[in-house]
């Protein structure tokens, strides 16, 4: 039987890596970027102020993008680690573009963060702007190869069952890397970062107007960060509508979990702005809803259904008895019973799409072709992902969205517009912004893994079958090193931010 308890301590220590990293990653994407911006306003005007700048923030970039890779190493190793059966079952094609972005995006990006701090005196100044260029386009590579993969993990597209070595191997690479869903988690996570990166520039840069210091330095970069903030905050939320159009198509399940839909509605469904969602009772008490909204952003439709929950279930069984019967012709293979392999093995090469769902049942016995009725509602329930963080996630999430359009918008009209760098009102709400981006982008993340529960690949795998063999006790050990050694990194990363933030820039930027 499976021990749920190392599956669940292996997932909060992948969480709690994944997470950790994650607050590393958005700034180094959207810093990277803007100081793209500032070194190509200093090349085409020949203006000391802008190379300043561009030295600065680099620097703040350089201490975020240490603690990142820093971070980031120790994540693909759970793969070994913690999750070697995931890997062995899934690795021909998830390795493939965790690969692809070790060999070209890390080693590109890293390459050319050298030439960037260390470069200002030995290169001409297109050609350092040249490599300032490709450390952007490097870390964003690097996001793209990674979000390949995850995406994949979502909609596991480009692959095949193997019924001879018992594993999914890659079809069709191409779909693999040009998946609709991989494209839009992408664009979606990329424009989120920029808007971390304005935040970040706006925030400090506000903060020095307050102090009364590094007032030119400070007037410029909040023109720069309020135009490139208020495009990048208007892409999250017009690209996020695009993410969850498809989760519609895709994920259903994730779908009707973020609105807490345990009844399928009369098209087109309602949004539930707030509610208690409560998953025992199948119902959302103190719900308050706006009719036909959901329907629209999650169909793009007035007369399409968004599934609910109890009928997703119901569906969940169906699968579960169909892939019950792939399970039955993959034992008849393991064990040398079939009286026609060949044919066997065609077969499951083309219905493969519900083994998944009779893995389900591993949970509550081994012998799972003997499973009974109600074992296999319990399994089909367990489709179903822990619904009330995923709803209240979702919405504090769109609403820093709306809120980060609402401030970059304030802030561009007072500031680039009319050159009003004086309301106080106005700098504090930037300041007092600069979590804000942090939240939620971690909340993304809680959306998109929660939503994918209980599989690690949607449909195909459980996430309780991907974990190694191993006790709760070694879980535990590395679980506690990770949390002591990345707190202790974030509190350096976060001593290290402030005390050059604080410093500020050279003062000769101040000359105008």
């Amino acid at each position: 039987m499976i021990d749920m308890g190392v599956v669940d301590l292996s997932r909060l220590q992948f969480a709690v890596t994944a997470m950790y990293h994650f607050l590393f990653v958005p700034l180094t994407m959207g810093l990277a970027l803007l100081l793209v911006i500032m070194e190509s306003v200093y090349v085409m005007t020949g203006r000391e102020i802008w190379k300043e700048m561009t030295k600065f923030w680099g620097k703040l970039f350089a201490i975020n993008f240490a603690m990142g890779v820093a971070t980031g190493i120790t994540l693909e190793f759970q793969f070994g680690t913690n999750w070697a059966y995931y890997s062995h079952y899934v690795g021909d094609v998830f390795g493939v573009p965790l690969a692809i972005e070790g060999i070209m995006a890390f080693f590109l990006e890293s390459t050319f963060v050298g030439l960037f701090l260390f470069g200002w005196n030995r290169m001409t100044k297109t050609g350092h702007l040249f490599a300032t260029f490709l450390m952007a386009v490097g870390s964003n590579l690097s996001a793209l190869w990674i979000l390949i993969a995850n995406a994949w993990m979502t909609y596991p597209v480009g692959a095949t069952f193997n019924p001879e070595s018992m594993r999914m191997e890659i079809d069709s690479i191409y779909e693999v890397f040009t998946s609709s869903v991989a494209q839009a988690k992408f664009v979606h996570t990329v424009s989120a970062a920029y808007v971390t990166g304005a935040v970040f520039v706006l925030s400090i840069s506000c903060y020095y107007l307050l102090k009364n210091k590094h007032r030119e330095f400070a007037k410029r970069s909040i023109i720069v960060a309020t135009s490139f903030g208020l495009l990048s905050a208007a892409s999250v939320v017009v690209l996020g509508d695009e993410s969850g159009y498809l989760d519609g198509q895709n994920q259903e399940m994730k779908m009707a979990s973020i609105e807490a839909m345990w009844e399928t509605e009369e098209p087109p469904a309602s949004f539930t702005v707030f509610g208690v969602p409560d998953k025992e009772s199948m119902k959302t008490n103190y719900s308050i809803k706006i009719p036909y909204l959901m329907g629209i952003i999650g169909t793009r439709s007035f007369d399409k259904e968004i599934i609910g929950i109890k009928e997703l279930v119901e569906r969940a069984k169906h699968q579960i008895k169909h892939g019950l019967v792939e399970y039955k012709v993959l034992q008849r293979l393991r064990l040398g019973q079939s009286h026609d392999p060949d044919g066997d093995k065609e077969y499951l090469r083309n219905n493969f799409s519900n083994l998944g769902f009779a893995l389900l049942l591993k949970r509550y016995r081994t012998d799972i072709l003997n499973a009974t009725d109600a074992e296999i509602s319990k399994a089909a329930l367990d489709t179903v992902p822990n619904v009330l963080p995923i709803f209240f996630a979702f919405r504090i999430m769109v609403a820093c969205g709306l809120f980060f359009i609402i401030l970059f918008t304030l802030a561009f009209y007072h500031m680039n517009i009319r050159r009003r760098f004086n309301k106080k009102w106005l700098l504090l709400a930037c300041l007092y912004t600069l979590p804000l981006p942090w939240i939620a982008a971690e909340l993304g993340w809680v959306v998109a893994e929660y939503g994918r529960q209980p599989w690690v690949i949607h449909g195909i795998l459980p996430t309780f079958m991907g974990v190694s063999s191993i006790s709760k006790g070694s879980v535990i050990a590395s679980l506690c090193g990770f949390i002591l050694l990345y707190t202790g990194l974030l509190v350096v990363d976060i001593y290290l931010m402030v005390k050059y933030a604080k410093i500020g820039p050279n003062q000769k930027v101040n000359e105008a």
